[in-house]
């Protein structure tokens, strides 16, 4: 066997359905050799951002996995890879690399040095005999702790060489860690004696698929939940005690709990800070449970820290709680209810006017609302992407079921949102999947919804065309004046059907909801659908200092 079929056959042991890739990979040819299903994209970030939102839609059980040329494709797949690591998703990136004999000398690219500060794992195959071995350590490490990208660089001479038979490879285990039970019971003692809690969900509970646990958590103790990006869905948000969710900008209600909380508990999730994340406050008192005990005092000081796997975690707080506090808080939890449906009403009321507004160019924030009023949100994964559209969205976005919001924003890299969507797609296609983004994220990836088209991936993009950069004019007034450095143009409608897609403008508040419909049935009959609507240069957006 040829060192590049022992690995198309190893993909295929590991349950591995699609193999995303670029040419020139013998990878590739390999993987549809031994039937694995293998999509071209049409450059090398897009295809990886498609991994990354297939393994999020399976909480990671079912890892994306992507091959590259060596040299020029590496290169370009890099800003893909590093989006990945700083979102923490499990991916197997493959890149072949330059012959054994050329791949230390410059200039030729490395994949084996270079993506070192952007994987979790990183091996280079030197001997085709070792390629189980190689392929079992980066399985484990994508399987296990920490969900990051792992990666194997193969020099093109080492997949003809012969790899002994029978093919020596089992897919290694799944394994989980539980927290110390006496910082458990400590930890329930500070949750019970609290005044006003808050409970911060991140990705970890997406990953560990603990979303009944923290309902259960939240319910015991009455506690308030909010979310990070990452981790939107993961509580839902039409819950009396759900504040909703939100990044850079937030729904009143979080702003409100978080001030004026006491005790502020973080489960599955690394309290990093970025300017597109909730802004922690200080003087609380801080619960950090987490996976990784590299996040624990990295950006806030932990008080007290669970070290985990979230759904164990969650499990044992459960069972101390309950020992200690017997019945729920019922009462509690009327009140808390009721002052956060105070909050939220008073704040939706504010948003009215631009959430129902008849203006044209059409308020972004009404094609949004009306989007999420005419979808059926239990069978709907929609994902934002960089700037206004995330901005604009996940503030208002109301999810009722887990793993329905693509949600993220460590990094924040325009265009990430087609890749991400069309992933979701081929993991979940049964359901409506969407990304909302505007004319700037187009640029950097819109060429790939030709890719949808072709690999019969029926996405719908809800595109949000000011011709502007509008988020970028108050801080470029003086280039806007002189230079319209702000402006950018097109008609992404005519380019989705030049495609083979289908396309179309919308103008008028009253033609949103039936587009919107029309969009659904394009979908529905395995046709991707973009509908551009015309928008006012919005930069007002929920944000509280």
């Amino acid at each position: 066997m040829k060192g590049a079929a022992a690995i198309a056959e190893i993909l295929k042991r590991e349950g591995v359905e699609f193999l995303v890739g670029y040419p020139v990979n013998p990878i590739i040819e390999a993987a549809a050799e031994a039937d694995i299903r293998t999509i071209i994209v049409r450059q090398e970030r897009t295809g990886l951002h498609m991994a990354d939102g297939y393994s999020r839609l399976s909480s990671g059980r079912r890892v994306g996995v992507f091959a590259m040329q060596h040299g020029p494709g590496s290169e370009n797949a890099f800003g893909g890879v590093a989006q990945a690591y700083a979102d923490s998703v499990p991916i197997v990136v493959l890149p072949a690399g330059f012959p054994r004999h050329l791949t230390n000398i410059p200039p030729n690219f490395n994949s084996f040095l270079n993506y070192r500060h952007v994987t979790k794992w990183i091996e280079q195959v030197t001997l085709a005999s070792t390629i189980p071995d190689v392929m079992r350590r980066a399985f484990t490490q994508v399987r296990n702790g920490r969900p990051r990208p792992v990666l194997v660089e193969t020099p093109r001479d080492v997949f003809t060489e012969e790899v002994p038979e029978p093919l020596d490879y089992v897919p290694p285990m799944r394994t989980r860690t539980a927290p110390d039970p006496q910082a458990v019971s400590e930890v329930a003692r500070v949750l019970i004696e609290a005044k006003r809690p808050v409970l911060y969900a991140g990705q970890g509970i997406h990953y560990a698929q603990a979303w009944s646990e923290l309902r259960e958590l939240a319910e015991l103790l009455a506690i308030p939940v909010t979310t990070s990006l990452q981790g939107k869905s993961a509580f839902p948000e039409n819950h009396p005690l759900s504040l909703g969710s939100g990044g850079r900008s937030i729904p009143q209600a979080v702003h409100h709990f978080l001030q004026n909380a006491d005790v502020i508990f973080g489960i599955g999730c690394s309290f990093s800070t970025t300017n597109y994340g909730i802004a922690m406050p200080r003087g609380k008192v801080f619960i950090h449970a987490t996976l990784d005990p590299a996040d624990l005092n990295k950006d806030i000081r932990a008080d007290y820290a669970l070290i985990g796997d979230a759904q164990l975690t969650l499990q044992a707080l459960i069972a101390e709680v309950k020992d200690r506090l017997g019945s729920p808080r019922q009462e509690q939890a009327q009140q808390v209810a009721a002052e956060i449906k105070k909050i939220k009403t008073e704040w939706l009321n504010k948003w009215m006017p631009k959430l129902t507004s008849d203006e044209v160019p059409l308020s972004p924030y009404r094609v949004l609302w009306d989007l999420m009023h005419t979808v059926d949100r239990s069978n709907t994964i929609i994902t934002h992407d960089a700037g206004s559209p995330r901005d604009q969205l996940s503030p208002f976005w109301e999810t009722v079921t887990p793993l329905s919001y693509i949600g993220w924003g460590k990094s924040t890299q325009l265009g990430y949102g087609l890749g991400l969507i069309m992933g979701a797609k081929l993991a979940e296609p049964e359901k409506l999947c969407i990304n909302v983004m505007g004319d700037a994220a187009i640029g950097f990836t819109g060429m790939d919804f030709e890719t949808a088209v072709r690999e019969r991936i029926p996405i719908l993009t809800i595109l949000l065309n000011n011709f502007s950069m509008a988020i970028e004019i108050p801080i470029m007034q003086v280039a806007t004046e002189k230079y319209r450095s702000t402006d950018i143009s097109g008609n992404y409608a005519d380019m989705a059907k030049a495609f083979g897609g289908y396309g179309e403008r919308i103008t008028q508040p009253s033609e949103i909801i039936p587009a919107i419909k029309r969009g659904i049935q394009k979908t529905q009959e395995g046709i991707p659908a973009l509908l551009e609507f015309i928008t006012a240069k919005e930069i007002t957006y929920s944000v509280f200092k």
